[in-house]
């Protein structure tokens, strides 16, 4: 039933997402698009009341519920950003809005950036680390095992990020030499 449940959770969240950007834009209704947009986090809601009953009704803790909270701390964590990417490229492709802003390719302004994206994982992580440690408690007695490797998991995906921003720091990208004269000698930019 989670595993259902989880699947249900992410098909919900990308059809009030086209929902309500389509309503935002297509059909003009800005609000009425950013109440359904605001919907997100019942879906999240949903799935942490259904797997706490789950649990209280005797199941035994497994990886599904695991994965029902490491899916909650991705939501919490990546959610808000995931949102305003797509809401980029839709109001870019279907409202006439801006080109979608890329991210820094060099120097300091990519290391910052590769923080900023470690910080919203890191984020995911705690919060699901948070929430399959309440789920440890909660159950208090028994086989606990496969919480725990999730757990240990999410401390595997905040190392990872980690280590990717660190090497940012370390080695910042810097631009070719080639790049930085033709951007400097506009004569020499091949023209179209």
């Amino acid at each position: 039933m989670i595993v259902t449940l989880i699947v249900i959770c992410e098909v919900g969240f990308w059809v009030l997402l086209a929902g309500g950007l389509s309503l935002r834009y297509l059909a003009r209704m800005p609000r009425t698009g950013a109440a359904v947009l605001l919907l997100e986090p019942v879906l999240e809601l949903v799935l942490l009341i259904a797997t706490a009953v789950d649990l209280k009704n005797g199941a035994q803790a497994d990886w599904k519920h695991g994965l029902a909270a490491v899916y909650i701390g991705f939501s919490v964590g990546l959610g808000h950003s995931t949102i305003r990417w797509v809401d980029q490229r839709f109001a870019h492709r279907f409202a006439g809005g801006p080109p979608p802003v890329k991210p820094p390719k060099y120097g300091m302004a990519r290391t910052v950036h590769e923080w900023k994206t470690a910080g919203k994982w890191i984020l995911a992580a705690v919060v699901a680390m948070g929430l399959l440690q309440a789920a440890i408690w909660y159950v208090g007695s028994g086989d606990i095992s496969s919480l725990r490797t999730w757990q240990s998991k999410m401390l595997w995906v905040i190392g990872i990020n980690v280590i990717i921003a660190l090497s940012y720091t370390i080695w910042p990208k810097e631009r070719k030499a080639v790049e930085t004269s033709k951007s400097e000698r506009p004569d020499l930019v091949k023209r179209r």
